[in-house]
């Protein structure tokens, strides 16, 4: 059989469609297109795509199954290492890790790793629904402060050992960011519903409605019988630039924007907590989150500005979602950096005149200078070329960090000057005994699959620091 170049292409819905509705942009792979991108595995002996996942799939091995039909057993390989198969299928990067190392891609494009471990994942959903056996109890409780992909993977991870585990999360479902950041045409909130059901099955509890720092303090969990904790509560404190005007209506952070749209549909007519309606909105930088928050306000009947003050190369979102704004009309002002939001008052709003609200972002041009720390090249502003964009929303899409709360209320928990726990590497360890940590509230925002990753490690070493308890 010949040796097919170029992945197989995925079916996505039309552009001009998708604009207008939150329907899963990617349709996924058909079963006979799923085991041709398989067999262009060349099953390579040294494996360098399992050393560029965060979580150490082994790839070949379930890529094999996949070529001869097994689905199934596709599938039970992947989450041999995976809890969350059918969201890293979706939301990783894979470009930047595991298909960046894939030996086909030296020459070719690599395998199309991530949409074939989303196809074995769908396939399970949609034809498997038997009971899943919870292990054997070994009569010892963790904690795990948060839902997200860390506070998930840890769980399972150690649900599945024996260990009892209860999840505690602040809002009103189970997910984190998988929830409330990413929204539906990019993750379906039924498959993310599916995959914490399935750690539910192993045993995992979960309590919702419950901060801890608030209804509960780290302290406490240890009072209650706990014996190791785990802190993957994410990185939900916004930033913002610092610039006049910030404090106008109409100007939001992306994590409040996403949280609204995604989580509480602030954008239905009969919503609680009604979000604005804007006809452009301006949307202030340029990674995954920019993206998402671009997207959204895009189906929500705005025309929507993505500005960025770096030129499209250095643009650190994904390929694939910068191609995909591009499609539905998204625009770019690249190489631009806002220094001012414009307001006016409104003398019609009768709870506040004095209240402003958004008319304008001014942006001034920028050229790339030297390389910095990081080796990216600084952005260099022009002098006197600023000029206005016409917008009644502007979105901060800069960045998170991690919430000061469970610092602030739990002594002996170090954090560095960005507020993220200080942990060691390999285990998450953190200076409080009995504390783990990981995902965001470490590093602040990340990707989805390095939180799974520090999760990973932290329910590993958890075991190990319980199992010397216990001899």
């Amino acid at each position: 059989m010949a040796l097919i170049h170029k992945k197989h292409v995925m079916p996505v819905q039309d552009a001009k469609i998708r604009a207008h509705n939150f329907k899963e942009v990617a349709l996924g792979y058909d079963e006979e297109t799923a085991i041709a991108e398989a067999q262009r595995c060349l099953n390579c002996k040294n494996r360098p795509c399992v050393e560029g996942c965060p979580v150490n799939i082994s790839i070949p091995d379930f890529i094999s199954k996949m070529k001869v039909g097994d689905f199934e057993g596709a599938y039970r390989v992947i989450t041999e290492s995976s809890s969350l198969p059918a969201v890293c299928g979706r939301v990783c990067p894979q470009e930047t890790q595991c298909e960046s190392k894939c030996t086909l891609g030296i020459k070719f494009e690599p395998v199309g790793i991530g949409r074939l471990e989303r196809f074995a994942a769908d396939y399970h959903n949609a034809n498997f629904s038997g009971e899943t056996a919870a292990p054997v109890p070994n009569g010892h409780k963790v904690a795990v402060v948060g839902s997200g992909p860390s506070g998930l993977t840890c769980a399972g991870d150690l649900a599945k050992k024996g260990y009892k585990v209860t999840v505690f999360e602040a809002l009103h479902l189970a997910g984190g960011v998988l929830v409330y950041g990413i929204p539906e045409f990019r993750l379906p909130k039924d498959i993310v519903k599916k995959e914490v059901e399935t750690l539910k099955k192993y045993g995992v509890d979960i309590q919702t409605n419950v901060v801890i720092g608030k209804t509960l303090t780290v302290d406490e969990l240890f009072d209650d019988g706990y014996e190791a904790v785990f802190i993957g509560s994410g990185a939900g404190l916004p930033r913002f630039m610092g610039i006049s005007g910030e404090s106008l209506k109409g100007v939001y952070s992306a994590n409040e924007f996403l949280t609204r749209s995604n989580l509480m549909k602030a954008y239905k007519d009969d919503s609680q907590t009604p979000i604005m309606h804007a006809k452009k909105v301006a949307v202030v930088g340029g990674g995954n989150v920019a993206m998402d928050a671009a997207r959204t306000a895009l189906r929500l009947g705005a025309e929507v500005y993505i500005i960025y003050r770096r030129s499209m190369e250095e643009l650190p979102a994904r390929k694939e979602e910068v191609e995909h704004a591009e499609e539905e009309g998204i625009k770019f002002e690249l190489l631009r950096n806002p220094v001012e939001i414009l307001g006016y008052n409104n003398p019609d709003d009768r709870r506040d005149p004095r209240n402003g609200f958004v008319k304008g972002i001014k942006v001034i041009k920028c050229e790339l200078g030297e390389p910095d720390e990081k080796g990216r090249r600084r952005p260099v502003e022009i002098p006197e070329s600023e000029y206005v964009i016409d917008v009644d929303c502007v979105i901060m899409a800069i960045g998170t960090s991690p919430n000061p709360l469970i610092k602030n209320t739990t002594d002996g928990l170090e954090v560095n000057r960005h507020g993220g726990i200080v942990v060691e590497e390999n285990t998450g360890k953190t200076s409080k005994d009995g504390v783990y940590a990981g995902g965001d509230a470490v590093t602040g925002a990340a990707t989805v699959i390095l939180a799974m990753g520090a999760g990973k490690k932290a329910a590993k070493a958890i075991d190990d620091y319980l199992s010397a308890k216990k001899v």
